[in-house]
């Protein structure tokens, strides 16, 4: 029997600087988040960025945080009840850090009887800090914990048509009827050497072929959603958020960009961010409070954040299409 495991990011359990320093240090001590010699990772993270980080953080989860729990966990469960009402097939979500681990879910899978798991990383971008440290991690369980299982994994879906026509229709719902001057898609930022590392995936697949890099993957996601739109050249643009440290990140950034918006006379604002599909603590404080705050401070008059996906129901029914009716270019088996 076949099963599914939705993979997201993960959320700290409690918005507390205990939980968050735990949380961080499982996040950024992973290889692929940031990617130093583990000497140099370990200094930095254990002596500098625990000691200072966590008391901010949970600040910032403190604000965002449902009283259900992280909005990550439970739109992403809401999602998963969705997913599982129009399939017959068990549904579970697994957190690349944090809890329910990607463990758990592979666990409860196995429970009702799956041999098989479909695994769908929840991010339309592929970098080796979101899909390749999930897949990474789900095989290396698979083989200590749950050897009988077979693992297969969609690609990333950053220009699929069905995925471009839910977040073009979402788009468009919050833009019907309403007076701006331009719409900003902001995708998390990475590090330019992880584009360098990562321009061409380790599986053989389409982006493999296209040889395309994380920012060449947004610009297209962009692109394809301008053109579903219709929006008009000069209208739209792309940016990058959530820069850390000193390294070189790919440009432009999310927080100079709404600065110099007002100055060229764009005082009406609207934002979206398609490299993700479920609100969080970058979505709903770092750009529709700290952008938004930039925004204003700099001369904006009017802005509006478009909410993620999240469980939306034609959200919901695109996955199921893609588990139903996998292309079989862009479902693979996890080696």
């Amino acid at each position: 029997m076949k099963g599914v495991l939705l993979i997201n990011l993960g959320s700290t359990e409690k918005p507390d600087p205990e939980s968050v320093k735990e949380y961080l240090e499982e996040f950024l001590m992973d290889e692929r988040t940031m990617d130093f010699p583990y000497w140099l990772r370990s200094l930095i993270v254990k002596k500098i960025i625990l000691k200072t980080r966590p008391e901010k953080s949970a600040a910032n989860y403190k604000r965002i945080w449902w009283e259900e729990g992280s909005p990550l966990i439970v739109i992403s469960e809401r999602l998963r009840k969705k997913v599982r009402d129009l399939i017959n097939i068990p549904v579970e979500i697994g957190m690349r850090y944090g809890e329910p681990s990607i463990k758990s879910g592979l666990e409860k899978l196995k429970n009702q009887g799956v041999k098989e798991v479909i695994l769908l990383p929840l991010y339309p971008q592929y970098t080796m800090s979101t899909i390749e440290t999930a897949l990474v991690k789900a095989k290396e369980i698979q083989q200590e914990f749950f050897p009988e299982l077979k693992l297969k994994t969609f690609s990333a879906f950053y220009d699929d048509p069905k995925y471009i026509e839910v977040l073009s229709n979402s788009i468009a719902e919050h833009l019907q009827d309403l007076e701006y001057d331009h719409l900003l898609f902001s995708y998390h930022g990475i590090p330019v050497r992880h584009e360098r590392k990562t321009s061409f995936l380790p599986q053989e697949n389409k982006l493999n072929e296209e040889k395309i890099s994380y920012r060449d993957q947004c610009m297209r996601t962009t692109s394809l959603v301008a053109e579903k739109l219709n929006l008009k050249k000069g209208t739209y643009s792309t940016s990058f958020q959530s820069r850390l440290g000193i390294d070189p990140w790919i440009k432009p950034f999310t927080d100079d960009t709404v600065e110099e918006f007002p100055k060229k006379g764009i005082k009406k604002l609207v934002m979206v961010a398609p490299a993700f599909v479920a609100d969080c603590v970058e979505t709903i404080d770092e750009l529709n409070r700290e952008a938004k705050e930039d925004f204003f401070n700099a001369g904006g008059e009017d802005f509006k954040f478009i909410p993620c996906l999240n469980d939306r129901e034609d959200w919901a029914e695109t996955i199921v299409e893609w588990i139903e009716n996998p292309d079989e270019e862009n479902i693979l088996q996890l080696v």
